[in-house]
């Protein structure tokens, strides 16, 4: 969807369609029949934006093939969809049963994530639309933390440079500009911002920037103005926001609350847990939060699990709740820090960017998950209904052509104004 800002800047509202398993062209297209068309049919809006997530091979094979990349786009445009950003950090097998480590290779220090990563800003640059001249990639922060070295930053940092020159001859040739944005993540190379001002200076900020993962921003109990005020005065650029929410348990120590979260254990994905604090220790996994020792993060490496969390501070895990609804109490999730966040990047004066991305992939390891395509369907739906809501709230406006419509029925998570 599009928006305006009362500066005149168009922001584009998207979903993340790493929410959907396929990774071949055929399984993409059938999917976003089955859920971006019913989402945009939700909304009532003429065009729906959606941030694409193609796998290496298929993103290989789009790059190779330029009327493959065209026929896409005008497959994308038939069905009212439109891309100005894709999700380039998981490589492949995004769903399979177990994914936890393995979505961080490769990483940038290994010849496949420039390649690919070229590869899709490859794409990309065809699939703009015509009155855009602007794309952006999200990828990883450089890597997961555990053994990574000197040497895998120098090699990381070449591979980074050699984009760039490509990205620019990519502008040169097409007139298109696609930036690289860096996400901060806990447990990676880079997990706030203060990180990544160390490691993002000095790059071409033209072509690189971060992506401002809420869920991320929140686990790591960071101040939202205050990361964008840092990130300001180093003169890195936020080329993307992801529009997410964390899970947050304010009294971690009271037994009914552990339980709570033990539904939120599950098997396919990362959920790195943070207490508060500076820096907000914490491990690499719920289950290690749940139960004891684990592998730490940097501030509280010498301590066990337990001690390192089984304090009277809240917990934040980094588990992506839909940001329209919360959890059954007496979790609750991290809006509060996402409308911030929102307030801080969508100021009157001017965007700190213009792409938002609803992300939500968790959906199918729910507690409770939508129990069929219909419902999922609508909960997506719900989710950009409400960021859109707060969009408008903070001033900016829409096309007449992509009026407001009721707002769709949400999944039955309690929903939350």
């Amino acid at each position: 969807m599009r928006l305006r800002h009362r500066g005149g800047d168009l922001v584009h509202l998207a979903y993340c369609t790493n929410v959907h398993p396929a990774e071949d062209l055929h399984g993409i297209l059938a999917q976003l029949d089955t859920y971006a068309v019913a989402v945009r049919d939700h909304l009532g809006a003429d065009r729906l934006g959606i941030g694409l997530w193609l796998a290496h091979r298929v993103a290989a094979g789009l790059a190779a093939d330029p009327d493959a990349t065209l026929r896409l786009r005008a497959e994308l445009t038939r069905r009212g969809l439109e891309v100005v950003t894709l999700n380039g950090f998981p490589y492949e097998g995004f769903h399979q049963p177990v994914v936890k480590h393995a979505v961080y290779r490769p990483d940038w220090s290994e010849r496949a994530r420039p390649e690919h990563t070229a590869n899709l800003a490859r794409v990309l640059a065809l699939l703009l639309p015509d009155d855009v001249t602007t794309g952006s990639v999200s990828t990883l922060p450089f890597g997961w933390r555990t053994g990574w070295t000197g040497e895998h930053q120098d090699r990381a940092r070449r591979h980074v440079d050699a984009l760039g020159r490509e990205l620019a001859e990519l502008r040169h040739r097409t007139g298109r500009t696609i930036r690289i944005a860096f996400e901060p993540e806990p447990g990676c190379v880079v997990e706030t911002t203060a990180q990544a001002v160390r490691h993002l200076q000095g790059m071409d900020q033209g072509h690189f920037g971060l992506c401002l993962d809420v869920c991320h921003l929140a686990v790591a109990f960071e101040d939202p103005r205050q990361a964008l005020a840092r990130l300001a005065r180093a003169g890195i650029e936020v080329v993307k926001a992801q529009v997410s929410c964390a899970l947050h348990a304010e009294t971690p120590a009271d037994p009914e609350v552990r339980r709570a979260l033990g539904a939120f254990d599950e098997p396919r994905f990362l959920h790195q847990t943070r207490r508060a604090g500076t820096p907000a220790p914490g491990v690499d996994d719920l289950p290690e939060a749940l139960g004891g020792a684990g592998d730490l993060s940097g501030a509280e490496a010498a301590l066990s699990g337990a001690e390192a969390l089984n304090r009277d501070a809240p917990w934040r895990s980094h588990f992506h709740i839909p940001v329209h609804a919360d959890p059954a109490p007496p979790l609750t999730s991290t809006r509060p820090v996402l409308r911030e966040t929102l307030a801080a990047l969508l100021t009157p004066d001017r965007p700190r960017t213009t792409h938002l991305e609803v992300e939500t992939y968790t959906w199918s390891v729910l507690p409770e998950p939508p129990r069929d395509e219909k419902e999922l369907a609508a909960g997506i739906a719900a989710e950009l209904d409400w960021t859109r809501r707060e969009l408008l709230a903070l001033g900016l406006t829409e096309p007449t052509t992509e009026a407001s419509s009721p707002a769709p029925t949400p999944h039955p998570i309690r929903s939350s104004s």
